[in-house]
Parts: C-alpha cells; structure tokens; sequence
C-alpha cells in the first residue's frame, strides 16, 4: 500500500511534470526602479536581474531607459518608468530572456497587440496609487516598527491633512498628484490656527510616511523633507512657590484625595504624567518598595518608592493587581480606555479642581510639580555636594538618561541659581 507521501509526490510529477521546477532557482529578479534619489538631473531607468545559463548566477541586464528621462518631473518620469516595470514583469513570466534573440516571442506578442514598444503616458489617476490607499500602505509598515501611541498620532495627522486636501482640491486623487507647494500651503494652515511646533510636529510624521513611500518605490521622492523646520517657542511650565504648592496640597486632601495621590506621584516619584496614567497595582512592589513603569523613551524603568510616598501606598496590597492604579473614581479599578484619554481626563481634572479655584494661568500645570520638586531636591543636594556630585545624584532619581540631557532640563527650569552678586557691582 502507497504512503500518504508517495502519493503526494507522485500526484506532484504528474501534475507539474513539464512546469517550472519548485526545486530551481528563479530566472530573474523582480524589476526595480532607479530614480537618482528624486534628482532629475540623473538618468532615471527600470533595472532587473537575469540568471546566465553558463554561470547559473543572477546578472545584471541592460536597463531599460525608454523616454522616461526626456519628461521634466519627477511625476511623468515615475508614471512612465511604473508602466516600463509592469510591462517588463509580463514579459518576463512569458518568457522574455534578455540574453538570447526574442524574435519568437516578440512576434507572438505584437500579434495579439501586446509589443515590447512602451505604451504612451497615461493619465496619472489611472497609473498612481489613490491617497488614501498610499497613506494606508504607509501606516502599515509604520505599525511594525513604532508604538501604538505614535500610530495613532500618524492617524490623526493623515486624516486631518487628507480631509484639508480633499477639500482645497477635490480633483486631485492620487499620491503622485501631492507635491512640496500642496503640503506647504497646508503646514502654513496649520502655523496660523496654531503653532510653529504643531506645524513642525505635522511636518515630521507626514515626512516620515512619505519616505516609507519613496523607499518603496509608489514616489519619486520626499520631498517634505525640502521644506524647513520653523524655529519654535517650547512651552514652559513655571514652578509652584512653596506657599502655593502647600496650599494646593491642603485643598486637596479633602476636595479630591485621588488626584492629591496622582500629583504625589509626579512630585515625589518624579514621574510624567502620562507614565503614571500607565501604571497597574502590579507595578507597585511592596515588598521592595519600587515602582516598574514604561518611561518615555519606550523602556522600562524601575525606581524607588520614598518614605514621603509609601505610606499613602500601604493599603494597595488588597487590590486586583491587573486593575489600573489611577480611575476617575477608585483607585485599583477597571478602566477601558486609551492611555492619552486617561492623562487628558486627569488634565482637564486638574483644571478645573486646581487652576480655576486657584486662578492658575496656562503656564501652570501638572507637569509644574514635577519641575518644582526637581528643583526643591537639587538645591537641597547642592547645598552639600559639588554640581557634578550634585546631578550623578540627581541623574539615578529623575531618570534622565545622560548627563547633557538632565543639565538642559535644570536650565530650561532654572533649577540652579546664581549667589547674590550684589558686592560685585
């Protein structure tokens, strides 16, 4: 009796025993398009490889330039030369050998219409990639190498520069039809509703889908990348006086006692906002008395609880140690939403239990107590150490992965301040 894998592979000799081999390498390789890096200055062409039946190896084959190079944009030359790879991968499945004479073949071809003379320029709306198939293509290349948060940021960056496009020029439908004037003209949309660094935010991630575009090849090139950076204004959150961060704290304690213990947790674990809307009661050791949290660069942090937190933190232990730490109503609870929901709710909290009983301007915000106790503890390790003693110190309670990095971050906060010069003047 024939085993189940005689069978397989005598059903397989049968049925491809005049077809291509699956054993045997592949003849040619898929044709790629050269663009110069977006210069039109250099030739662009269609290139491929092609196996030498002496050598058995993959040899490069004339490439093949057409009249793609006599069209003055990048756009012609991309359609022209889209067009040119198409028609050569048809080719080649039936047959084509750049080596040997293809008069057979050519004649089979032009017979039933299909020559190897190149097709004049379509129109580019039948030979592009629609917008928003392009930007999706992106999108899902992004999705495998960048966080969720950021995909998100992309999303919503896209579909708002999609729907100002749509709008401004509704006859314009595919990704080869955007150009450097297009995207300018909306950045510069964006400048004057909001800001020089929220224009340079939409610059960079648009930047960034684009040039997973030209890296595959659906564009000539980025050209955002030829648009500048503005020079922007950082926000600056001030620091609290002691007498309002007192004050502040008082009030707290009996009008909103979870959100005292989320700027406990800015002010004395020196955390960002947005890390402690991440954390678990399983991140909470109380054993160990740390804290485990995903930090802003993506890795993950472990840090100390001090004495000035831990005894607000002794009734944890009773807690489901999945639920997350801080909910609009209990600690320790569920709550089914996204992480920039959960720092935004505790925002808008803050503003209206603290900023508006406390008649606190823009400029202030829970960001402040982190800048505030930051700077309460340099001072205090300054007193004794020297400044480099001072910020090695600093640098294993903040998190700050390098010593340049923290001392920008104690300059934009003045976090040191200079003895009284007046006997100097």
């Amino acid at each position: 009796m024939s085993t189940l894998n005689e069978l397989i592979t005598f059903e397989y000799r049968i049925a491809y025993d005049s077809a291509y081999s699956l054993t045997q390498k592949p003849l040619f390789s898929n044709p790629k398009i050269y663009s110069g890096k977006g210069d039109l200055s250099k030739r662009w062409y269609v290139y491929f490889y092609y196996r030498n039946e002496e050598t058995g190896r993959l040899k490069l084959a004339t490439p093949i330039y057409g009249v793609a190079n006599k069209y003055k944009t990048k756009e012609e030359r991309m359609s022209v030369l889209l067009m040119y790879r198409e028609t050569l991968l048809k080719l080649l499945k039936q047959g084509y050998n750049p080596f040997v004479d293809n008069r057979e073949l050519h004649q089979k071809l032009t017979s039933k219409g299909t020559g190897l003379t190149p097709a004049p320029i379509q129109k580019k709306e039948e030979t592009s990639m629609p917008l928003q198939e392009a930007f999706d293509f992106g999108l899902q290349l992004k999705e495998k190498i960048v966080s969720e948060r950021t995909i998100r940021d992309y999303k919503n960056k896209i579909d708002n520069f999609l729907k100002w496009f749509y709008k401004k020029h509704p006859t314009l439908t595919c990704i080869h039809q955007i150009d450097k004037k297009n995207v300018t003209e909306f950045l510069n949309t964006v400048l004057t509703k909001t800001s020089a660094r929220n224009r340079n935010n939409y610059r960079t991630e648009l930047s960034s889908i684009l040039q997973v575009l030209e890296d595959n090849d659906i564009i000539a090139a980025n050209f955002i990348k030829k648009i500048p950076v503005l020079k922007s204004i950082p926000q600056k959150h001030k620091t609290y006086t002691q007498k309002e961060q007192v004050a502040i704290f008082e009030f707290l304690e009996t009008k909103d006692p979870i959100l005292l213990l989320y700027i406990k947790f800015i002010s004395y674990g020196f955390m960002r906002p947005i890390e402690v809307c991440r954390l678990k009661v399983k991140d909470i050791n109380l054993t160990d008395k740390t804290i485990q949290f995903k930090a802003k660069n993506g890795l993950l942090k472990t840090k100390m609880i001090p004495k000035i937190l831990w005894n607000d933190l002794l009734e944890l232990g009773e807690l489901k140690k999945e639920s997350v730490l801080f909910t609009p109503n209990e600690l320790g609870a569920k709550w089914d939403t996204a992480i920039d929901n959960r720092r935004d709710y505790f925002s808008k909290r803050f503003k209206k239990v603290v900023k508006d009983n406390f008649n606190l301007g823009t400029d202030y915000g829970l960001y402040s107590f982190r800048h505030t106790y930051i700077t309460k503890l340099y001072r205090a390790l300054r007193e004794k150490s020297s400044p480099f003693e001072t910020k090695s110190k600093l640098m294993l309670i903040t998190g700050h992965t390098t010593m340049s990095a923290l001392e920008k971050y104690l300059r934009d906060i003045d976090a040191e301040l200079p003895e009284d010069y007046s006997e100097m003047l």
